[in-house]
């Protein structure tokens, strides 16, 4: 398969994927609004923190209310992070491999862009709910058609790898949200209001109820575990590596256990590690520190595997190539 083929599938799995968990990360932040007795400020500007872009936030925005944060989270064309830039994205990787991926997922694709786009002209406060779930599901029938319609080899791994280390990436993200929140008002942890929030970040994930399945009861010693360990849950942090970890050896024909290039050293490495490791590690070292370095660690796999599978531009040449993406035609 060619190297730019490859790419954009796999690009295309991510922003798809990031798109489905912004809208999952602002939608929790919605909820919890309206059972919070914080201020709103206290509410938004943790969702900022947690992107690692609060410094540009701050310059472009300044205050971090609800309006602003869900503005530059959801529309924001000129933030690489947003909805509609990672749906835009998205739509310019499909079109480029057209001859290679389906009618229908070119379909899906391109109707989600436009959705979201009209959305962004209305930009109603009262449709923002509504918007978010749409926003979740067409992400699911754009997953549910690729994998019906698409050959599944190696373009269609590729796009595995790349929804599934976004996935877990941004479930990272979403467990740190609820640190950021809960860390201002320490006082909160063990009331009605804390069971309020973990129930919130579950929901957000679409866990609660698999998660009330195996546990009756909230604690946030159960969520974490569930979140992070579970190998069954197909949001967890744990599946979602293995299961990117069993696509990249089916890339290459090694057998999991070994390894022939960096990415899949790298990503064989942090499944073992997490393999390994149990709840009480996690909190050993902080829930707080574990995330940020799994995401370290994650970012890590990223580089390898676009160093490993994929043409390595120069700087001049990955802007001309993003230009060229990101030239979408009315």
């Amino acid at each position: 398969m060619l190297s730019r083929v490859a790419n954009s599938i796999y690009w295309l799995n991510r922003y798809i994927e990031r798109a489905e968990n912004v809208a999952r990360f602002v939608d929790v932040n919605l909820n919890l609004m309206l059972d919070s007795p914080t201020g709103v400020s206290q509410q938004w500007r943790p969702l900022v923190i947690t992107t690692g872009d609060l410094q540009l936030f701050e310059e472009r925005y300044g205050e971090a209310t609800a309006e602003n944060v869900i503005q530059f989270l959801t529309f924001d064309l000129d933030y690489q992070n947003s909805i509609l830039y990672c749906l835009r994205a998205a739509r310019e990787n499909a079109r480029s491999i057209r001859e290679i991926i389906s009618s229908e997922m070119w379909e899906e694709v391109n109707t989600f862009y436009h959705m979201v786009q009209g959305a962004a002209a209305h930009n109603s406060h009262h449709l923002f709910h509504d918007l978010f779930s749409h926003v979740k599901f067409a992400s699911h029938r754009f997953a549910g058609v690729m994998d019906a319609t698409m050959t599944h080899n190696e373009g269609w791994h590729f796009g595995q790898v790349g929804r599934l280390l976004e996935r877990a990436d941004k479930t990272t993200r979403i467990l740190d949200v609820k640190y950021f929140i809960l860390l201002p008002s320490a006082q909160w942890v063990g009331t009605p209001l804390d069971r309020i929030q973990w129930i919130a970040l579950l929901k957000s994930a679409s866990a609660y109820e698999m998660y009330r399945k195996c546990q009756h009861r909230i604690v946030p010693s159960g969520v974490a575990e569930f979140m992070i360990l579970n190998r069954e849950f197909p949001r967890s942090i744990t599946f979602c590596l293995q299961e990117a970890e069993r696509c990249l050896h089916k890339i290459t024909g090694t057998s999991v256990g070994t390894w022939c290039n960096g990415a899949e050293r790298a990503l064989g490495k942090l499944c073992s590690k997490l393999g390994y490791t149990t709840l009480e590690d996690v909190f050993d070292i902080g829930l707080h520190e574990f995330l940020d370095r799994l995401q370290s660690e994650m970012n890590e796999v990223d580089t390898q595997i676009l160093s490993t599978f994929f043409k390595t531009y120069s700087d001049s040449e990955m802007q001309e190539v993003e230009m060229k993406q990101l030239m979408v035609a009315p």
